[in-house]
């Protein structure tokens, strides 16, 4: 079994700095119907990659209370681009329509079990984890993709149906353990659901 939050776990609680210059806490997001918290940074491809299909799905669901978080846990020692420095300028270039934290000491991360970024948890108005995983099926190269799991996960539930897919493998680089090689994660601890043919 994976070391991350299972289908049906609360949210765990955070308390970290936001490129904004604020602090938030998960009572921050309150008001959200629905809150998306998702592992990211300023470098990996398949961030990069897939961001624009990221922003399109986060304000797409905006006007229906979804609010998106973005955490960056990478350690900067083994990754210099993923400083907060970094952040606040990738933020103030790109402007994304998210909430960017910095979790310097990766606690939330652990607390989270975040695999891979982009790596995708959706929680319900009680903060229960409804869907975990990736974003779309192809996030380095998003004119091939063809399925946005987020999207349908959000649009189910939305919809007031159960979640389809509630659980997909998340694909992209490893988060950054401080202290370890970059590709330290064993790629099994990854398969959240078996891989078919």
């Amino acid at each position: 079994m994976a070391f991350t939050l299972q289908l049906g776990e609360q949210a765990p609680d955070f308390k970290l700095p936001a490129t904004d210059g604020k602090t938030y806490s998960l009572k921050d997001f309150a008001d959200a119907k629905v809150l998306v918290v998702f592992f990211t940074c300023n470098h990996c491809p398949f961030v990069v990659g897939s961001e624009e299909v990221t922003r399109a799905t986060a304000l797409k669901f905006m006007e229906h209370g979804v609010e998106f978080v973005g955490i960056n846990a990478n350690s900067v020692r083994t990754k210099p681009d993923d400083s907060f420095a970094h952040m606040v300028e990738r933020m103030s270039e790109k402007n994304f329509p998210w909430t960017y934290l910095h979790d310097e000491s990766q606690d939330v991360a652990r607390a989270y079990g975040g695999l891979r970024t982009p790596h995708f948890y959706v929680f319900d108005q009680d903060r229960k984890l409804l869907y975990s995983g990736r974003g779309v099926d192809n996030p380095r190269e998003t004119d091939k993709m063809t399925v946005n799991d987020l999207d349908n996960a959000l649009s189910d539930h939305l919809a007031g149906r159960p979640v389809a897919v509630p659980l997909t493998n998340p694909i992209g680089c490893n988060v950054k353990w401080d202290g370890e090689d970059e590709h330290w994660m064993p790629a099994e601890a990854c398969d959240l659901v078996p891989q078919t043919k």
